[in-house]
């Protein structure tokens, strides 16, 4: 009896202990917070530059007769 009781502790201690190890990846710093809007601030650059970039194509095309 002793036995089963202690199997079943150590299973739900092992469970409770991953539960809290996973919950606690999910929570994000403050320097996963600011890299995630320096990544997102970069990104949207670069699309500008992109678009900038469109819009120099366009204005130096040589028109078409």
């Amino acid at each position: 009896m002793i036995k089963k009781f202690i199997e079943k502790f150590s299973i739900a201690l092992i469970a409770g202990t991953m539960l809290v190890a996973l919950s606690a990846c999910e929570q994000k710093g403050p320097a996963e917070k600011a890299g995630e809007k320096l990544d997102n601030a970069v990104e949207k650059a670069g699309e500008q530059m992109e678009k900038a970039g469109d819009s120099i194509r366009e204005a130096t095309k040589p028109a078409n007769n």
